[in-house]
């Protein structure tokens, strides 16, 4: 079994909280329906990209035996079959569609297919298109927001949508970067593209860009009447502080995925959830 969770990539499900972001900041989350659908809408994203995962593994088999890290994947090193990869897509899409359908709504579906189809196109060949392939990688964090926001029926703010966007424009040229400077542009064709300056400028202007949305969104007037308060502006500097924290990780030895830079950083996760409490405090109190 462990095998299987570890084919599905069960921790990097923390990217798909951000399905709860219009639930949280639109301070809907103890109605009780709205949340019912923001879990359901989790979890079919959970197991959709469980799915793009396995299939992105099988089409890389070959390469990710070379690789010095990925050559532990299970379906890499031999401990799970391609046979017995593709039954459990096909389980993963089936559970992830009557998941999705306990609260459809058709832009939310379309949306969850465009997440699918976006990733299968990338695993094809987009990858290996320079800026296309780091734009794909946003829009799965764009779409996600999205995508909680139509399952719960809540809009979402339009600086929150830049901050996102712009974040995840940080975190996927950081993670190129680091590749790049790890193994020299061997393991993944597009990094032959990318001068390492240019990644280097470029995910520190989308880190500054992001910073500038939120201190927006925190600002703004509509913000401000939704919640009746003007107390968001105080998590704007332990936003600067999380962001230069995960800046620093970056720096050092790490291969630059979010998800392992914050779960190997035990004050980065402190900082976070130091975020989060403030956060439902300012909203629900």
């Amino acid at each position: 079994m462990k095998k299987y969770l570890k084919l599905m990539r069960v921790h990097h499900y923390i990217k798909n909280l951000l399905v709860f972001a219009a639930l949280i900041c639109g301070g809907q989350i103890f109605n009780l329906e709205k949340t019912e659908a923001g879990l359901a809408g989790f979890a079919a994203f959970c197991l959709v990209s469980s799915a793009v995962y396995i299939i992105n593994d099988i089409r890389d088999r070959e390469k990710d035996r070379k690789h010095p890290s990925k050559c532990h994947r299970p379906i890499a090193n031999g401990t799970v079959s391609v046979k017995n990869a593709v039954m459990l897509v096909v389980i993963l899409l089936i559970a992830a569609s009557v998941c999705n359908g306990l609260f459809f709504h058709l832009d939310a579906t379309l949306l969850l297919a465009l997440y699918f189809v976006l990733n299968i196109l990338y695993s094809l060949g987009l990858k290996n298109i320079p800026i296309l392939d780091i734009s794909i990688l946003v829009s799965g964090f764009l779409i996600r927001i999205v995508y909680g926001a139509c399952v719960t029926g809540i809009t979402v703010s339009n600086w929150l949508y830049l901050t996102v966007i712009s974040l995840a424009f940080y975190f996927s040229l950081g993670k190129r970067r680091n590749e790049l400077d790890r193994s020299g542009g061997s393991t993944r064709d597009v990094l032959k593209s990318y001068p390492s300056s240019f990644l280097d400028k470029n995910m520190y202007m989308c880190l500054a860009l992001a910073n500038v949305f939120y201190a927006l969104w925190s600002m703004d007037e509509n913000t401000m009447r939704m919640y009746g308060s003007t107390r968001l502006v105080l998590t704007v500097p332990l936003v600067l502080v999380i962001t230069m924290k995960y800046s620093l990780d970056i720096e050092g030895d790490s291969d630059g995925d979010p998800v392992e830079v914050l779960l190997s950083d035990r004050i980065l996760l402190c900082l976070c959830g130091a975020y989060l409490v403030l956060m439902f405090v300012i909203l629900y109190s």
